[in-house]
């Protein structure tokens, strides 16, 4: 059965509100959380970088070996904002909002997806840090940011120096563990990637409230209390502009077809990550359960590392107290094991 008129109206008309709300937002002192007076990155520089289809906007700031930190879904760079100050203190640090995601832009994608799987994303990056002036790199990634740091781990091994992997698993392994209580943790997969225009109109209905309602209900404390206003009110922006709801669509279309079929087929050529890994999950969060790894070891997030061993050759990690965002929700923590995988990295940079 085809929509209604008045349905088929309402997502371009609710979009022209979101749209002239963002102006206003950006018009007033709200528009400092990212721009101006109260920065929440103080002292970084801003640029935009154009990489064939995409247009980069990235912060800038600290010295030392470069670590490339990317944000996942759905939320834009501002996420690292209560880690980045102490990072930048030791490293180099380059925090884009990622291809469609947040004030950068890419293709429009479509069928078969591959403008938005992460082998294209992670290809925009590395030539982004070339362009940077930077040929071997660490890369810390949350959520989706994860995703395009494995799989860069796996396209570029040369460039990848260390890989950090916040609160997630494979999408292959996501897939295939896919029974009835996972898909119901993880409904936004399958509902995201549905074809275009329906996930796309649903969620423009009322961009705000989907936002809200979906990193709460991923925090350990099931509200918004974790995390700084201003960084609430850039993602409301970034997600009330239609060209990010379809990026993020297309993300999860691709996570849905190609990026599966790319793992399948490095998971079947028995092809690893070679760079030493460090997991991090929310005891909370989405991949930890209660319960011991398979092999049975202990704090393991219910298998955490289990899997990422099966995709790595040199795992470690930890579980902290927090939900999916564990870099907001617990910033000490994240640190905490953040901090000794850099500074190991810087270390063996100095001693090569």
């Amino acid at each position: 059965m085809s929509p209604s008129g008045e349905s088929r109206g309402l997502f371009p008309t609710t979009l022209a509100i979101a749209t002239l709300a963002r102006h206003l937002f950006e018009e007033t002192g709200a528009s400092k959380a990212m721009t101006g007076d109260g920065d929440l990155f103080q002292g970084f520089d801003t640029e935009t970088i154009k990489i064939d289809e995409a247009r980069i906007h990235l912060r800038l700031g600290g010295e030392g070996q470069p670590v490339l930190l990317l944000h996942g879904y759905p939320q834009t760079h501002a996420m690292w904002h209560r880690i980045a100050g102490e990072l930048a203190q030791t490293h180099r640090l380059i925090i884009p909002d990622i291809p469609g995601y947040g004030r950068s832009t890419t293709s429009e994608g479509g069928p078969p997806h591959t403008a938005h799987s992460k082998r294209r994303m992670g290809e925009i990056l590395v030539r982004l840090m070339g362009q940077l002036g930077h040929e071997r790199f660490a890369v810390i990634g949350h959520d989706r940011g994860g995703r395009v740091g494995y799989r860069m781990a796996l396209d570029y091994p040369d460039r990848v120096a260390r890989l950090a992997v916040l609160d997630i698993l494979p999408t292959l392994d996501y897939w295939e563990a896919m029974d009835r209580a996972f898909a119901l943790k993880v409904y936004h997969w399958p509902f995201l990637a549905q074809p275009a225009p329906l996930p796309e109109h649903l969620i423009g209905a009322d961009p705000v409230f989907y936002l809200d309602w979906t990193i709460a209900s991923w925090t350990a404390s099931r509200d918004l209390s974790a995390f700084d206003p201003r960084v609430i009110a850039d993602y409301r922006t970034a997600f009330s502009n239609p060209s990010v709801i379809h990026a993020a669509c297309e993300d999860y279309r691709a996570g849905a077809t190609i990026d599966v079929e790319y793992d399948r087929q490095d998971r079947d050529e028995g092809r690893r990550i070679l760079c030493p890994l460090l997991a991090i999950w929310g005891k909370a969060g989405i991949p930890s359960h209660d319960g011991e790894a398979d092999d049975g070891e202990a704090d393991d997030g219910g298998g955490v590392l289990s899997v990422w061993r099966r995709w790595a050759l040199d795992v470690r990690g930890t579980g902290v107290n927090a939900g999916h965002f564990v870099a907001e929700e617990n910033p000490v923590e994240t640190l905490a094991a953040l901090s000794p995988f850099l500074m190991d990295y810087a270390m063996e940079a100095l001693l090569t």
